[in-house]
């Protein structure tokens, strides 16, 4: 049997240089667009407190102001997706993994503008979403249309897709290094150097252009850390455990919300502002508890909270978290998992320190421990999560223990059976870009059943129209016809001879002879 020789192509360097060069626009224009995001909604989330201060100054009208405007505003989102494009909804990585991988279409030039907009009034709003899933999906999208306006390959096309979303996420989180690790790490799942040199030049190219519009500080502010201790290993491990349990209900959670959705015979956008009125209600008693969470995690990254006010944190954030992404609007997972974690890591950090003291690292320390721990139950990728909670707090030394967490929570996830929340929802994304294909290739063929049938009615009218119309002309002629052939006929018929006087005349004899016929 011969053997099967394994060919490789050596690409030029100018086209090495040339889809580079790509790469590295994707990456600046993708800067640019995710930078003005984020600076819109922190305004947003600003007007939006200002807002809800000043309807306290009518508590009964101010809290339906307030509940109209966030369902308005939800509502309309949600309109966005469902009428302008489906292909906008949710976080978007999984719609861009499903790109990347080669399972679905790029999609229209539309998700831009819907995702951006959508976005805005959606997390402005203050649904529990970040602003990290729309950034990647943007910087994808971005990349789709270079692509084809440069008329590159597919191959090409899915691979500056990949470097657009790592330039989305670097700028959405100041971590250029983990938006690239991100995107090698969950959706291409392989390092080769084409795809690495494109993803990093891209991620960096992105984090430069932003950096145009932002500063450059840590996203979040960690008080220097006591470096780790063989003795906290135990309570390390529990942050593991804890995280890693409530990372697979959470993912569970969320899918369960998803079904729901799905299966709803409610209008969307019906759904969506009841969601957004529920999210309303809640910013007008405590408007620093809704949003994409920010200040929440930095806030237990201070580790200055109770243990009741954590546990409240915890329960509150979980279910509207899980009711945001139901509705079906524009926004990302990543944020509020960062809450969910580094509450989790604080409130065992609380029991520890009120249990074993000597055994509990810092309060904050526990907090970054449990945010990188739980990023990596939910995700499964335990790389980002630690590249990624490094960068965005500038704290290393506890790299070991935040090392052993992360294991911990991703054994109990897969001891769990639990399937990587970005897997699932791109297998949804991949069924829901099918059932949309489907759809509007059924709409199309419809279209054209249509338009064929009102062309034979047409074509069946006119004929009608041109039938009565000759039987008209004909029947025209037909009386013109007989209008003329008296004439006609008088004209051809020859000249009759003059009727005989009547004989006898009146008082002659039958006995007399005729008289003489008249000489012509």
């Amino acid at each position: 049997m011969a053997r099967r020789r394994r060919v490789t192509i050596i690409e030029q360097p100018w086209h090495l240089f040339a889809f580079t060069a790509t790469a590295v626009l994707v990456g600046v224009l993708t800067g640019f667009m995710a930078a003005t995001f984020r600076i819109v909604l922190l305004g947003i989330a600003t007007v939006r407190t200002q807002f809800v201060g000043w309807a306290h100054g009518n508590v009964f009208f101010g809290f339906l102001l307030v509940v109209a405007v966030a369902a308005a505003a939800t509502a309309a989102a949600a309109w966005l997706v469902h009428k302008v494009e489906p292909h906008a909804e949710g976080s978007g990585i999984p719609r861009v993994e499903g790109v990347v991988e080669g399972r679905t279409a790029p999609g229209s030039a539309r998700i831009l503008p819907v995702k951006y907009v959508g976005g805005v009034l959606a997390i402005g709003a203050g649904l529990a979403l970040g602003r990290e899933g729309p950034s990647v999906q943007m910087g994808g999208n971005i990349a789709v249309i270079l692509s084809r306006l440069l008329r590159r390959n597919r191959h090409d096309m899915r691979t500056l897709v990949a470097a657009g979303a790592a330039a989305g996420l670097a700028t959405a989180f100041n971590a250029p290094i983990a938006g690239g690790v991100f995107v090698l790490e969950e959706l291409v799942k392989r390092f080769d150097p084409r795809t690495t040199i494109a993803t990093l030049l891209a991620s960096a190219a992105g984090f430069g252009s932003a950096s145009l519009l932002l500063s450059n500080t840590s996203d979040f502010y960690v008080a220097p850390l006591h470096d780790p201790r063989l003795v906290q290993t135990p309570l390390v491990l529990i942050v593991g455990l804890v995280t890693g349990y409530v990372g697979v209900l959470y993912n569970r959670a969320v899918l369960y919300s998803l079904r729901i959705a799905d299966t709803s015979t409610w209008p969307v956008e019906l759904r969506a502002g009841l969601i957004g009125a529920a999210v309303g209600g809640a910013a007008f008693f405590a408007p620093w508890i809704v949003g994409g969470g920010d200040d929440l995690t930095a806030r237990a990254l201070t580790g200055q909270d109770t243990i009741l006010t954590v546990v409240g944190i915890l329960v509150v954030r979980f279910f509207l978290g899980i009711i945001s992404y139901a509705a079906l609007t524009p926004g990302g997972l990543f944020a509020p998992m960062l809450v969910m974690g580094s509450d989790l890591g604080l409130l065992v950090g609380l029991l520890g320190a009120a249990v074993a003291p000597s055994m509990t690292p810092d309060l904050a320390g526990a907090a970054l421990i449990g945010m990188a721990a739980f990023f990596t139950s939910s995700v499964r990728a335990p790389v980002t999560g630690l590249i990624l909670a490094t960068e965005m707090t500038h704290s290393v030394n506890l790299l070991p223990q935040m090392l052993g967490a992360c294991a911990m929570a991703m054994l109990v996830a897969t001891m769990l059976k639990s399937e990587p929340i970005y897997d699932s929802l791109t297998a949804r994304a991949v069924r829901n870009a099918q059932a949309n294909l489907l759809e509007e290739r059924a709409a199309e063929k419809a279209v054209r059943i249509l338009e064929k049938e009102a062309a034979q009615e047409q074509a069946r009218a006119e004929a009608e129209e041109q039938a009565e119309a000759e039987g008209q002309e004909v029947a025209e002629g037909a009386m013109h016809t007989t209008a003329e052939a008296p004439d006609s006929e008088r004209a051809q018929r020859p000249p009759e001879a003059a009727e005989p006087p009547e004989y006898p005349p009146d008082g002659a004899s039958p006995t007399d002879p005729p008289p003489p016929a008249p000489e012509p």
